[in-house]
């Protein structure tokens, strides 16, 4: 066994001795700002529609969560063999809290355009935007499903400032190709336990659950799975913690409907427009969803689609808009871009840095009249 390996292994006693939350001895939760929620298909903020009023080409925007994946706001590698690849161009070091820090700057930025939501995951998301391997080690969670503090505490930070921002955070907890650094499936239902705890005891109420990152691709653990992540889904609804009930969802890969388990228990419909060229299929997968068995008046929503064409009359922002369906942004740095490209590959530059960033984020503007 590697030594690092054997590190991981045995750093949930660490983590067990030091960090785990004692009984009876939590802090009450701060007051917080901002609680999302569901009506219908539509989502609130603090009691209102989202976009209160607005359309757009006669499009009804009120209701809609448009979003961006910014999945790696956390993201730190504790692989020693392939930290390197992250470095700063001007530092030559890779440094988690810079990445998170610059990411918060970037926040007031984002809302002015409109963006209400973004997306996080507690394992990251593919660096190279696709990869066949995945050799960085990246999550919030040890082995058995405790967490690392060093990650939970820039979660916070970023949690505190969407909040005082009255932005929703989709937190997704589980990505391919780093779920089997769990040991086995009661360490992701530890994980998820957990999860909330850290929510609930930081008072937030402006986060929706994504069980995990397109559960139909290559996970390990059984439970993560579409023919079991229902089960978490319902693990999720059945908890109230400190009085509040998280909304809880998961996705599919590109051009996927939700199957029938899922649908009947999600509170809200994920779809991916991964592969999807054209815009009338993403038309079609919002009209195939709305007929799945167990469907009801639900919102659903794209959070990831690696699609641009912003300016052509029809794309695929266009086209979940016209269907009455969220549709979220997913940019990642290809062959040959510098840092300015890319919110998915660090190291990442934050702001409005490059043209296809500023297309979206203008056309995003124009469709939701932008947010003080």
């Amino acid at each position: 066994m590697r030594p690092f390996r054997l590190f991981l292994l045995l750093l949930p006693v660490c983590s067990f001795l030091f960090h785990a939350p004692i009984s009876g001895q939590r802090m009450k939760p701060p007051k917080r700002k901002t609680t999302v929620s569901i009506v219908g298909d539509q989502f609130y903020i603090n009691g209102k529609p989202t976009f209160q009023g607005r359309s757009w080409k006669g499009h009804k925007i009120e209701g809609l969560l448009p979003n961006s994946r910014m999945v790696q706001g956390i993201f730190d590698d504790l692989n020693r063999e392939t930290r390197s690849k992250w470095a700063y161009p001007d530092t030559k070091t890779w440094d988690p809290n810079r990445n998170t820090d610059e990411f918060i700057v970037a926040m007031p930025v984002w809302k002015a355009h409109g963006l209400l939501s973004f997306v996080l995951n507690l394992q990251g998301g593919s660096p190279e935007g696709y990869s066949k391997d995945q050799p960085w080690i990246n999550s919030m969670f040890n082995p058995d499903g405790s967490w690392d503090p060093s990650y939970s505490n820039r979660l916070k930070k970023i949690l505190d400032k969407a909040d005082e921002l009255e932005m929703v955070v989709m937190l997704g907890l589980f990505y391919f190709g780093q779920d089997h650094y769990l040991k086995n499936e009661a360490a992701v239902i530890k994980a998820v336990d957990n999860t909330l705890e850290i929510l609930a005891d930081g008072g937030y109420r402006n986060v929706i659950i994504e069980i995990n990152n397109e559960c139909d691709n290559k996970y390990d653990h059984a439970i993560l799975k579409p023919e079991r992540v229902h089960e978490l889904i319902q693990r999720v609804k059945a908890k109230k913690v400190r009085g509040h009930r998280f909304l809880v969802s998961t996705s599919y890969g590109g051009g996927k409907i939700p199957r029938e388990n899922v649908v009947r228990e999600a509170d809200y419909l994920i779809l991916h427009g991964n592969g999807v060229k054209d815009p009338a299929r993403i038309i079609g997968m919002v009209e195939q969803t709305r007929a799945v068995p167990g469907y009801r008046k639900m919102p659903i929503l794209f959070n990831e689609d690696d699609h641009f064409d912003f300016d052509k009359p029809a794309n695929n922002f266009q086209a979940a808009t016209s269907a009455y369906a969220s549709w979220g942004f997913f940019d990642y740095r290809m062959k040959g871009e510098g840092i300015d490209e890319g919110y998915q590959s660090p190291p990442v530059n934050w702001q409005i840095s490059s043209p296809r960033k500023k297309a979206f984020f203008d056309y995003l503007k124009e469709i939701t009249g932008g947010l003080p």
